[in-house]
């Protein structure tokens, strides 16, 4: 039985391509594998707090040693890192926001980069604790990034193979709709391309 986390981030409620997509791709998972069960988070309805100088302390100060209100604050990061640890697969619905990833999305990052938890520092450096994951980011973009000048603006994908990486998270594939700003011949196209690229995955 495969363990799904599915992180939804656009602010759009309707219209918007990534959730329209990740609900494609969950749809495709489940009908291919029943048993399936699918954690949701969905960062613009729900949102997470972002970090404050209280949790951070609460971050950095051993559990038997907080008191109860760092212990309170500290819940739900402690929520959804282990949200993050029972899933076998990762999708994230991630629209480029002025170049880079939502303010939500980068919440989230905040709350389940915890050293101790999901990487530590040895004598080799930094390592990734959370493995043995898949894990599949859907992008939307108004312009077109993956190449040219402009893919210099692309801070969505560069970032977000960074950071997961950075917590050990290196089988990660990118569905990218991108130009779809650009009227609504653009937007087909690249429904079509992300579409086949998620049939082609889920088959």
């Amino acid at each position: 039985m495969a363990k799904v986390l599915h992180i939804d981030s656009s602010v759009r409620s309707t219209g918007s391509l990534t959730r329209q997509l990740g609900g494609e791709f969950i749809a495709k998972l489940q009908a291919a594998d029943p048993a399936t069960t699918v954690v949701t988070r969905d960062l613009a309805n729900s949102p997470v707090p972002h970090l404050t100088e209280q949790m951070l302390g609460a971050y950095f100060t051993p559990a038997e040693q907080r008191n109860a209100e760092q212990a309170f604050t500290i819940k739900t990061s402690d929520t959804l890192v282990d949200e993050l640890l029972a899933a076998d697969t990762i999708v994230i619905g991630a629209p480029m926001y002025n170049f880079s990833v939502t303010s939500g999305l980068k919440a989230w990052i905040d709350h389940v980069a915890r050293a101790g938890r999901t990487f530590k520092y040895g004598a080799n450096g930094p390592e990734g604790l959370v493995t043995g994951k898949k894990v599949y980011v859907i992008v939307a973009t108004g312009g077109a990034y993956s190449s040219g000048p402009a893919a210099a603006y692309d801070h969505t994908t560069t970032y977000l193979r960074s950071v997961l990486g950075f917590l050990g998270m290196t089988d990660v594939t990118f569905i990218v709709a991108e130009g779809v700003a650009m009227g609504e011949e653009a937007v087909n196209a690249a429904l079509a391309k992300s579409r086949a690229q998620i049939e082609a995955i889920a088959a």
